[in-house]
């Protein structure tokens, strides 16, 4: 559905071959970088997954991330700054985000502050996740496992 040009995402190596799937290892990226036989993107981690949502309507500093995090989640996930900031600096790696000139109200706000916003090549990814969310919940749907086992995994 959604193809990545491993080229661009990578040009320090080639693609390394796996069971089913091609692994294309990158010096910090390789968590990122996982594809299928049909070129779709491997699933994203939880914490890459919610900072791509967080920023998918406009770029936000690192703390209104976590706080967004927060809101999106009903607050069943918090997002400490160690899990922050080094998903960021990963995702800025792998081109998923970049740091932002944008700012809300420059009169109100510490310049000291870094924005970031997500990038086409995150726009697509995040594209990619939400549409394999919704084919687990349509085979979830179709299957109607019972109740017992959406709670005991058995």
């Amino acid at each position: 559905m959604y193809s990545w040009d491993l080229d661009l995402l990578c040009q320090t190596q080639p693609p390394v071959a796996r069971a089913n799937s091609t692994l294309v290892i990158c010096p910090l990226r390789i968590y990122i970088h996982a594809v299928t036989r049909d070129n779709a993107p491997a699933p994203l981690t939880p914490a890459v997954l919610h900072i791509l949502l967080a920023l998918s309507t406009s770029p936000c500093h690192g703390y209104g991330i976590m706080q967004q995090v927060k809101a999106d989640a009903g607050g069943k996930v918090s997002m400490g700054p160690g899990t922050l900031y080094g998903s960021l600096r990963r995702m800025i790696d792998a081109g998923l985000i970049r740091e932002s000139e944008k700012r809300i109200d420059p009169e109100l706000d510490d310049d000291r502050r870094i924005y970031y916003e997500i990038t086409s090549l995150g726009q697509n990814a995040l594209a990619a996740e939400l549409q394999r969310y919704r084919e687990v919940v349509a085979v979830a749907g179709r299957k109607r496992p019972s109740p017992k086992t959406l709670i005991h995994g058995s």
